[in-house]
């Protein structure tokens, strides 16, 4: 099974990469993370180009079913959060299939 990469393992990857001392590059990993809930509660979507988009969508009430007693149930509306990934990246990760 593979494993996620950690917080500090992200930091440090980030300093490495831009040459900055890991508590800068723990601030910003801190300050992205603040901005992006603060964006997506006051416009309801923040973007990180090229990876993607954090988006808030209102879920309409419906009719759901109890797994245990099969009896039908209504589920309330609700506010969710969703990462909806960007073209490049999803491209990048899982290329498409070539058409013949």
């Amino acid at each position: 099974m593979a494993t996620t990469m950690t917080q500090t393992q992200l930091t440090r990857s980030i300093a490495e990469a831009c040459e900055l001392p890991t508590k800068t590059a723990k601030m910003l990993l801190t300050s992205l993370s603040e901005i992006a809930v603060q964006e997506v509660k006051k416009n309801g979507v923040f973007v990180v180009p090229g990876i993607g988009r954090l988006v808030k969508v209102d879920r309409k009430a419906r009719m759901g079913r109890n797994p245990a007693t099969g009896e039908s149930i209504k589920i309330a509306a609700k506010k969710v959060v969703k990462f909806r990934i960007a073209k490049s990246a999803k491209d990048a990760i899982v290329p498409p299939k070539v058409k013949k």
